[in-house]
């Protein structure tokens, strides 16, 4: 597929600045090349929601980066210990994570904190299953949406939870202020210095995860954890109560 047809749907991109991902230089010969597998949650549920508008323009940067991106759509999903891990949208989400390489994360700032929304799709998100941490090693990239000035309290929020739940979360991060002048009527995200930076964030997702395929196993593996069997790591972090 040429350049034009890759941007065919972003309008904003100047084509003669565009650069698709450079992916011999970023892994081994011997590492698969199928494309990135990235899970994109958004934290409202909003008919005219800005957390929305912004996780679809950053997956249509993200496909036309090589990925691809699936996104989970919230309403729906139980309070945290609301209902049983079987319950249809917690399996789904759960299926989501498992299936990715990486995420990124958008939300609104309420509250001058993440929704409640997005903290409760990060809290079904597990962080052990019989011994195994299925964030470990992924990626992670964060934005925010504001309805006022520009503060970056939900990035560094979720970037706390990304660091606690072991994923590789990228150095660069957007916030975008006044979110009701940055999106047309119909949901597009207009030019301006805030797009550059969303761009730059999801080139940057995809770089950060190629570099990681086929080596987060060994960046994440612990000697803490190498001499404790398999059995009694799944019964340590699986405890009924703490």
């Amino acid at each position: 597929m040429n350049r034009l047809e890759v941007l065919k749907d972003l309008p904003n991109i100047d084509p003669e600045h565009w650069r698709p991902i450079a992916v011999d230089d970023l892994v081994a010969p011997s590492v698969p090349r199928h494309p990135l597998r990235l899970l994109v949650l958004y934290g409202s549920l909003r008919e005219r929601s800005y957390s929305r508008f912004a996780a679809q323009e950053a997956t249509r940067l993200l496909q036309a980066f090589g990925a691809e991106v699936r996104t989970f759509d919230p309403t729906g999903l139980p309070l945290p210990d609301g209902a049983d891990a079987e319950h249809p949208k917690i399996a789904e989400l759960r299926k989501l994570a498992a299936w990715s390489e990486g995420m990124m994360w958008v939300s609104p700032e309420r509250h001058g904190a993440m929704s409640a929304v997005m903290k409760a799709q990060i809290d079904w998100l597990p962080l052990s299953l019989g011994g195994v941490r299925p964030t470990q090693g992924k990626t992670l990239a964060l934005i925010q949406v504001c309805g006022g000035s520009q503060s970056f309290n939900a990035v560094n929020q979720m970037r706390l939870l990304g660091r606690w739940m072991r994923m590789a979360t990228i150095p660069n991060q957007s916030s975008v202020p006044k979110a009701f002048n940055e999106f047309d009527a119909a949901g597009r995200m207009r030019l301006s210095p805030l797009y550059l930076r969303i761009v730059d964030v999801c080139e940057e997702l995809a770089k950060f995860t190629w570099l990681m395929r086929g080596r987060s196993g060994y960046l994440t593996q612990r000697y803490s954890e190498r001499v404790e069997s398999a059995a009694a790591l799944s019964q340590r972090v699986n405890q009924d109560a703490i």
